[in-house]
């Protein structure tokens, strides 16, 4: 398990790209955190981890993004309008498709997950609205 602290939005981002480093197709990060705790900023890192150098946005009405530019393809979800089995059928293809899936509000999908995958839990402090919090864990075998 790892403790990152972030003091502003670029060392958020600059997290996520020294943790891409350790990422390998087939890969699955859960970005878990409140609106604004910084899920996207974290994925943006990752991205550019992995070399990605377009803009990468959150996808809060397309559900998910896809990156192709990079060592490894990246799968950008957002989960917050999903929940039941039905509305994620077609999420099992994206985690056996040979790249790497970034999915934010990934409680609302507990149920679909891999048996492995990362979960980065992202914590604000209301007295800083700087400070991040950031706990990364490998969840499975």
């Amino acid at each position: 398990m790892d403790f990152i602290k972030s003091y502003c939005e670029e060392q958020t981002a600059g997290a996520g790209a020294e943790f891409a480093k350790r990422l390998q197709t087939g890969d699955v990060v859960c970005l878990n955190g409140e609106l604004g705790s910084g899920k996207s900023v974290f994925a943006r890192g990752i991205a550019r981890g992995i070399g990605i150098k377009s803009d990468v946005t959150s996808p809060t009405f397309t559900i998910v993004n896809e990156y192709f530019t990079g060592r490894t393809p990246l799968y950008h979800f957002d989960a917050y309008r999903l929940s039941g089995d039905g509305d994620a059928p077609w999420l099992d293809e994206y985690f056996g498709s040979g790249g790497i899936c970034v999915i934010e509000w990934s409680e609302n999908i507990t149920h679909l997950l891999p048996k492995r995958y990362y979960t980065v839990t992202i914590e604000r402090d209301y007295n800083n609205t700087d400070y991040r919090s950031i706990k990364i864990e490998h969840i499975g075998d």
